[in-house]
């Protein structure tokens, strides 16, 4: 039986809060608690501004763990609360409605097209679906739609139900997951040739003319670029976070730092959680060893590390993986592969950036993290 959130939190209250009196716990000093195996990662915050009070909790929270559970890797964030000005309301800041039964909602987006955007969606979709999570993806290309082709369900049509005297969309399911593509409705053979605001009208139909439940990630393939769908999504629905993806290329990158640049502005102001790099370099199968980095070396990292965002991680440029997104199998539902082994990490790496920003993100979007295959909820 491994750590569990349970076993954290009985530690923690055999430690004092620096000047109170009380336990860490008793004095709600523990912001969050999220294990993952033997790793341990714990969010604090105290009172005490002083050096001293912050290297002692630290310090006592981390023996205690390892004294309890010496296989734990533990990692203390720490943090001093202080008391916040109320912020004057910004009357241009674009927020939208909040879904019943949503908690997430994730936008992937990319500036640049041909990264593999919509691969890294379908895959983290999967990946959190093996987590335990409850997931649905609405695939925003409306021009050039992929996600009912990655998913295997490309000649299946949503049907119509009726909730509360409202006849709305069913999801198409795949895998366990809930989807919505513009490619249900469209000719495959025939472009689709709309201006924004009939592009934008068709996305608000498939959001909130859409049954999807109860759902703790929504997951939002975005078009590339930056341009009226982007701008329709963020006025429509409060995204909680955005993961841009990119290749190491000079060329994506300036690209991808616009698409971040995007989620930033005042007016959006959308928290990015991080940056995948995609194709980050070449393995040939008769050379395993061998890794040749056909579009540059760490162009996402050092790009992630310019903007101060996270590195979610990298995923090769491997035919396994294209040829799983072809026949609408996605290589993350394999086991034990390297190819699901990447998609595992970066989707792990997402999901502890979002839990990082529980504190930060303003009521309406709060994370809520509920269930995780190998993070204990008890």
């Amino acid at each position: 039986m491994g750590i569990t959130k349970s076993d954290i939190k009985a530690v923690l209250e055999t430690i004092t809060a620096p000047g109170e009196g009380k336990s860490l716990v008793e004095n709600n000093n523990i912001v969050n608690i999220v294990v993952f195996g033997d790793e341990v990662i714990v969010d604090v915050k105290i009172s005490n501004p002083t050096l001293q009070a912050k290297k002692k909790a630290e310090t006592e929270i981390e023996k205690a763990i390892v004294a309890k559970y010496p296989e734990a890797k533990v990692k203390v964030n720490l943090s001093v609360a202080v008391k916040k000005e109320e912020p004057k309301a910004n009357p241009n800041l674009i927020k939208g409605d909040k879904i019943p039964g949503i908690q997430n909602i994730i936008a992937v987006a990319s500036g640049k097209g041909g990264v593999g955007k919509s691969t890294v969606t379908a895959n983290m979709a999967v990946t959190l679906q093996k987590m335990g999570f409850k997931v649905g993806v609405l695939d925003a290309d409306v021009y050039g739609p992929s996600m009912h082709i990655m998913f295997d369900v490309a000649k299946a049509k949503p049907i119509s139900v009726d909730v509360d005297g409202r006849s709305k969309m069913k999801p198409v399911e795949s895998y366990g997951i809930k989807l919505l593509s513009l490619g249900f409705f469209t000719n495959p053979n025939e472009a689709v040739i709309w201006r924004g605001p009939m592009a934008s009208k068709a996305l608000n139909q498939m959001i909130f003319d859409a049954d999807w439940g109860e759902l703790d990630f929504l997951l939002i393939d975005l078009p590339p670029g930056t341009g009226d769908i982007h701008l329709s999504i963020v006025q429509a629905l409060p995204i909680t976070g955005a993961v841009v993806v990119s290749t190491p290329q000079t060329i994506a990158l300036a690209d991808a730092k616009k698409g971040v640049a995007m989620f930033q502005q005042k007016n959006i102001n959308v928290p990015v959680l991080g940056i995948v790099e995609n194709m980050s370099y070449f393995t040939p199968a008769e050379l395993p060893d061998n890794k040749y980095y056909i579009f540059g070396e760490n162009g996402a990292k050092y790009l992630a590390e310019d903007i101060e965002t996270a590195f979610l991680g990298e995923v090769p440029l491997v035919q396994s993986i294209r040829e799983s997104g072809d026949v609408g199998h996605p290589v993350a539902l394999q086991n034990g592969t390297p190819q699901e082994i990447a998609f595992k990490e970066i989707t792990k790496n997402m999901v502890a950036e979002l839990v990082k920003r529980n504190t930060d993100l303003p009521p309406t979007e709060v994370v809520k993290i509920t269930t995780m295959s190998g993070c204990s909820t008890k």
